[in-house]
């Protein structure tokens, strides 16, 4: 998330009430998570497991607990509490606005574009244009959508992201104030959720059709022209490269890229990053020759064990 204009270092200590190491007026452009910092960027870290991580990420602020050695050209923000302190930041910058009316007066929609009735059109959403949103489709604030998309009923698009830090008193959220993108030519089915980004945008590239209820989670990158089968489970920060087949109920966990050109067989479970190119099916996934071959493996079993009794 870029802030609307640069801020300098003193300025953002003193919206979250923090003591600063580095120049008072050291340029701070925006904020975002690790996996997507660039260089102006602050980026919060609160474990020890992530300090190195946060410290020689792209990000030029840190937002941490501890106080540590400043790398060069960066600076810090000594927080006792970075999560929430990160979470006041993007109040500040993102706030929630309530809903004036069912299709926002800031939406900007394309010329020759549908809205069916009863869906929810945000704030500052952005729909291109000969794009069908049909009814009961919800768009949350700051969606951006190409032309030529077709939405069909009960798809929310923008719910926040779960992102949760456990605390003695409970589950404390981290506050999403990222952005969904359908690129054109995106056709997604009925019923399906895609969660924006924390900081950043989770991406449905061009040409890519999502059938029926799919979940994706925040942060998400789906490339270009690809297949995803009804109730498949997407979690956040996954990167499917372009032209990936993903047949239905397979689930893929957070963190992980599914290369260019995979097909994963139904009802498969990806628990790491898998190769381009290739069929992939079981959980955890295996390719596909591999895993049915085990499986004609396991099916003679009882004939061998039958043979063994008769000996």
């Amino acid at each position: 998330m870029k802030f609307p204009k640069p801020y300098q270092l003193q300025e953002i200590a003193a919206l979250i009430g923090t003591e600063f190491v580095g120049a008072p007026e050291f340029q701070v452009l925006g904020m975002n998570e690790i996996h997507v910092v660039e260089p102006g960027d602050i980026v919060f870290v609160d474990h020890p497991k992530y300090y190195d991580k946060a410290l020689e990420s792209k990000a030029t602020t840190i937002l941490i607990n501890k106080k540590v050695d400043c790398p060069p050209g960066k600076a810090l923000l000594l927080s006792d509490d970075p999560f929430r302190d990160f979470n006041k930041l993007t109040n500040h910058f993102n706030p929630f606005v309530a809903a004036k009316a069912v299709i926002s007066d800031s939406a900007v929609i394309g010329e020759g574009t549908v809205i069916q009735p009863n869906a929810f059109i945000g704030n500052n959403v952005v729909i291109g244009k000969n794009s069908v949103i049909h009814a009961n489709v919800t768009i949350y604030d700051g969606s951006i959508i190409g032309d030529h998309v077709t939405i069909h009923s009960g798809t929310v698009l923008g719910a926040d992201a779960f992102y949760y830090k456990n605390r003695p008193e409970g589950f404390d959220k981290l506050i999403s104030g990222g952005r969904v993108i359908i690129e054109n030519n995106v056709d997604i089915g009925a019923g399906c959720t895609i969660d924006r980004g924390v900081t950043g945008d989770t991406t449905i590239k061009e040409g890519t059709k999502l059938d029926n209820q799919i979940q994706i989670g925040h942060d998400t990158v789906i490339g270009k022209k690809c297949l995803i089968a009804s109730q498949c489970g997407i979690a956040g920060c996954v990167v499917v490269e372009d032209e990936v087949t993903i047949w239905g109920q397979v689930g893929i966990i957070s963190g992980i890229t599914i290369g260019k050109k995979s097909v994963i067989l139904a009802q498969a479970g990806i628990s790491k990053s898998l190769e381009g190119g290739k069929t992939y099916f079981g959980s955890p996934a295996e390719e596909a020759r591999e895993r049915l071959k085990q499986l004609a493996h396991v099916k003679q079993i009882p004939r061998i064990i039958e043979k063994l009794n008769n000996i």
